[in-house]
């Protein structure tokens, strides 16, 4: 991990929930960030947005939207992973996110691009003795064996998870949101069992009949892992991120969908994607705020903590 900076060793961090005095044992929840974006096959910018996000939640009351109060929590904000070259970055994010699983700690990551959870997942499955699930909310399916060439490509990491000891097969994932693939995951769909809601498909049934599809597939998982890359969203809601695909879900519609999946055993999400250059107006990283935010209260809600 990098040196802890001034702005992490500030209690109003994370709405005034981040502990730097405390331990990983005494932490409800750990943060780390991943600041890189070199995988990417178009516009970069997500490098920058675990400063940039944390830089803004001092702003923010340590509330959700259904009016919960949820400042009993204590986070431990890890700082970033970072290193001369992206092996020594992937594995730090892969150390963190395996201590914090051997841990038993619920955790969040902030990319960074897409490519940065690939470590994670196998800091997880490193950590764990038995399968786990994986939901994948994005407009792509990042299923591609390589992508420009490259195997730990932003576009390649699922296909890299279904390489882990602990994803027993190819329906081990669900995929949400989806509206765009690569000729090369069209032939991987082709042959292989897929576990797949566009966001099309979610639109038009809607979030309780989404939620329950989602819930009888991963029902068999004792532990499943959310990654989101906010290009889920539309554009209009979400523009500074580097692939972004028109008729993407709507705000309403991901959180909605968030609070539901939440009754899931949840160990742990990332928010990757987000390029603050690529919109002056910041939504992307204002909607991964809210998503951070809320994804806190309902493990908050969950797991009953008392102030």
């Amino acid at each position: 991990m990098s040196t802890v900076n001034e702005i992490i060793k500030n209690h109003q961090l994370w709405g005034g929930l981040n502990k730097p005095e405390i331990s990983l044992t005494k932490a409800d929840i750990v943060v780390f960030g991943i600041p890189f974006d070199g995988s990417v096959s178009f516009r970069s910018g997500s490098k920058d947005a675990p400063k940039a996000l944390r830089e803004i939640t001092y702003t923010i009351p340590p509330t959700t939207e259904d009016f919960e109060d949820i400042s009993a929590l204590k986070v431990l904000d890890l700082g970033d992973c970072e290193g001369k070259n992206r092996d020594e970055i992937f594995h730090l994010a892969e150390k963190a996110a395996y201590n914090a699983v051997k841990s038993g700690k619920f955790f969040t990551m902030v990319g960074g691009d897409h490519s940065a959870t690939i470590p994670v997942q196998k800091g997880i499955d490193r950590a764990l003795n038995e399968p786990f699930g994986i939901i994948h909310i994005d407009a792509h399916f990042d299923l591609c064996d390589a992508l420009c060439g490259d195997k730990l490509s932003h576009g390649s990491t699922e296909r890299r998870a279904l390489e882990l000891k602990n994803i027993p097969d190819s329906e081990s994932l669900f995929f949400l949101g989806i509206r765009s693939i690569e000729p090369d995951e069209l032939d991987f769909m082709n042959n292989n069992k897929v576990n797949v809601l566009s966001a099309k498909n979610i639109q038009h049934k809607g979030i309780e009949k989404t939620l329950e599809i989602v819930k009888e597939k991963m029902k068999r998982f004792n532990k499943i892992y959310v990654t989101l890359d906010i290009d889920c969203l539309d554009p209009a809601y979400a523009a500074g991120t580097g692939t972004p695909q028109f008729g993407g879900l709507t705000s309403r519609e991901l959180l909605d969908l968030l609070h539901g999946l939440f009754e899931l055993p949840i160990i742990g999400f990332d928010v990757v994607e987000v390029a603050p250059n690529l919109d002056p107006s910041l939504t992307s990283l204002f909607a991964a705020r809210k998503i951070i935010t809320e994804c806190w209260g309902h493990f908050h809600r969950k797991n009953k903590f008392i102030k």
